[in-house]
This record gives structure tokens, C-alpha cells and sequence, in this order.
């Protein structure tokens, strides 16, 4: 065998293999993950306990101020002592005895209303022998009441020249719907006159007379197709209920 035929039979490029650059594109430092594998420390929040935000039912019972408890003498009417509220008109004002109320026989309303004792007694006596009696078990029952008014001294219907509102004395509320405890409501603006729910809110308005002395709805006048107004007014001929 030749030495010169053996040099050059061998093969003129290295045996070691070539990177090819069309099948790996990217240089392969690159190719290595950009953070690192290691488990990361758990946050510290995971070990404490989670605040999560109650259920508007829940959290306005939380802001109620400690300071809320019997009034009138009866454990059923939650609230703060008031007193004497002067009135901004001739007329208005509540004397002395006012109170906060902000809730009634254990259902809270959707904000504390100024009345005398007297519309809370009434307010009560409707709630447990009207209200109750009309929902019954409809959606688990009424969880807040839906206040439009309280104590407010203005006029009727806040007509210029008009008497002095049954609100401008602390004896009068005005409701304008009904939260459900299965988080439905029944408003008196839209479900008046409408299948099941307008039934509730015509019986409620029925059992409302006699309790109040004044009882207006839908079908009085304008000024009442949203709500409910309830005063303990006395009328000659008796309760007024339109």
C-alpha cells in the first residue's frame, strides 16, 4: 500500500459533527429557560386568613353603629334615641322621643329613618301581621326593607303652600320595595299589577290599612307609583287607603 494513495483516499473535512445552523437557528445558550427552576417562596398571605367581602345583607348589618339597640321599650325596634328634631318649616319637627330606626322585628332596612315611637309601632304591627302574611315563603322571605323616606320636612308632595307632609312630623315611612332572602326583590314601580310578586304588594297594601292611618300606593295619584306611603294620621271616617 502507497503512503501518497492513503493520504489521499482520507477524507478532507473533520469526522466531528457540525452544528447545523438551518435546523437550530437559535444559539443554543438560548435555548435554556430565562428564569430559573426553583420553586419560589410561598407569599406570606397564603398562611393568613383571606377577608372576603359579606353579602350586602351581611355588611350592612356591620355598619350598623354599636351604639343601635331597643328603643321605644321594645327589643323588636333596633335603633338610637334622637329626641327632640327641630323643623326647618313651621310644622315640622318631632318634639321629643324621636328616634333612628334600623330595623324591625329582626329585618333591617336599607337606611336608618327618623320617626316618632308611634309610626314604629305601626311600622311593626304591619311587618309581622301584614308584610310576613303577604310574602309568606316567596324567595325565603323579606331580608331588608327598601326605605324611600323617613322623617323629612317639606310640604305634601313638596307642593308649595301645601300642608305640612306627615314626613315633616316623624310620622310617617315611605317603602319602595322588598329585598328576598334568594337575593330576588319586588319593587312596587315594576312588579305592581304584574303576576305573583304585584299579588304580594297588593295584599301588603291591604293589611297595611288599619295599622296606618293613611295608606297610598300606585293607584292614588302620580306621586306614589314607586313606593308605598304609610303614616299613622287619624281620618274622621277612619283609615284612608287608596
Amino acid at each position: 500500500m502507497l503512503a501518497g494513495t492513503a493520504v489521499a483516499e482520507a477524507p478532507r473535512e473533520s469526522l466531528r459533527p457540525v452544528i447545523r445552523e438551518d435546523v437550530f437557528p437559535v444559539a443554543l445558550p438560548s435555548l435554556a429557560p430565562e428564569t430559573s427552576l426553583r420553586p419560589l417562596l410561598r407569599p406570606r398571605s397564603l398562611g393568613q386568613k383571606v377577608s372576603v367581602v359579606p353579602p350586602v345583607a351581611n355588611r350592612t348589618a356591620r355598619e350598623v353603629p354599636s351604639a343601635v339597640g331597643k328603643v321605644c321599650r321594645d327589643r323588636d325596634l333596633q335603633g338610637t334615641e334622637v329626641g327632640h328634631v327641630p323643623g326647618k318649616l313651621q310644622g315640622c319637627g318631632i318634639r321629643r322621643g324621636a328616634i333612628k330606626l334600623y330595623s324591625v322585628s329582626g329585618i333591617p332596612l336599607s337606611r336608618p329613618a327618623v320617626m316618632e315611637c308611634d309610626t314604629a309601632y305601626a311600622l311593626k304591627k304591619w311587618v309581622e301581621g301584614g308584610m310576613k302574611r303577604s310574602v309568606k315563603r316567596y324567595g325565603g322571605g323579606v331580608v331588608e326593607l327598601k326605605v324611600a323616606a323617613g322623617y323629612s320636612c317639606r310640604t305634601r308632595n313638596h307642593k308649595k303652600g301645601a300642608k305640612i307632609s306627615e314626613h315633616g312630623k316623624g310620622r310617617a315611612i315611605d317603602l319602595s320595595g322588598f329585598d328576598l332572602k334568594n337575593g330576588d326583590h319586588i319593587s312596587v314601580l315594576h312588579d305592581w299589577g304584574n303576576g305573583k310578586k304585584g299579588r304580594i304588594l297588593k295584599d301588603m297594601h291591604r293589611r297595611a290599612c288599619g295599622p296606618f292611618g293613611t295608606v297610598l300606593g300606585p293607584n292614588s295619584d302620580r306621586y306614589h307609583k314607586d313606593h308605598f306611603h304609610f303614616d299613622i294620621a287619624k281620618h274622621r271616617g277612619g283609615p284612608y287607603c287608596r
